[in-house]
């Protein structure tokens, strides 16, 4: 089954006729590791189903500081969704930490496909319900929660994605530097060494 199919399918129910007007709004697009999906400053108008590959989301503020955004790994979706709603130019960089695979989509299409299939409007929604609930637990535990407790949640969250991302880009993402990385990770190894050894 396609990896577009069977996310969608995850969320509503479609036939096989159904996806196949779905899967002809979307261009596939494959880059290599190192190339720029986005760049800062252009005006977005697809937004990415990440079908293989690990993609990394980020802005450099005034002094040329990175901050990671978002990583996107296969069956996620990426874009610079400010861009791609208010069609105003991009505050944000996207780039290929692997060689991708994706499924892009105009917004002008996406339009179309919810007058052609309302219930795909219905999955979009959804997306968008559960990246706005993602995003705003994130401002929060950036506003409370500990350095240790951050990188406690993105472990348990996204238990793969610290093999395919480097340390820098991780530490970025939790808003702390590499150091501070290198000893949660020391504390974390301790920590569950000195739990397993209690059992």
């Amino acid at each position: 089954m396609h990896a577009l199919q069977q996310h969608i399918l995850n969320k509503i129910a479609l036939t096989e006729h159904e996806f196949q007007k779905v899967l002809g709004h979307f261009e596939s697009v494959e880059l290599k590791k190192g190339s720029r999906l986005i760049n800062h400053g252009s005006i977005i108008k697809h937004q990415y189903f990440v079908v293989k590959g690990c993609l990394r989301t980020f802005m450099i503020d005034p002094s040329g500081k990175e901050h990671t955004i978002q990583f996107a790994i296969e069956n996620w979706w990426v874009s610079d969704y400010i861009s791609y709603y208010k069609a105003v130019r991009s505050l944000l960089t996207v780039e290929c930490i692997e060689d991708c695979e994706l499924l892009k989509i105009n917004i002008d299409d996406l339009n179309l496909l919810f007058d052609e299939l309302p219930q795909v409007e219905r999955f979009f929604r959804k997306q968008l319900e559960n990246a706005f609930v993602a995003f705003q637990i994130r401002i929060l535990s950036g506003l409370y929660q500990t350095a240790e407790k951050r990188y406690e949640d993105f472990v348990q969250n996204y238990p793969d994605l610290e093999k395919r991302v480097k340390n820098y880009q991780i530490a970025s993402y939790l808003g702390i530097t590499p150091e501070s990385l290198s000893r949660l990770r020391k504390l974390r190894i301790v920590s569950k060494s000195e739990s397993e050894s209690e059992k």
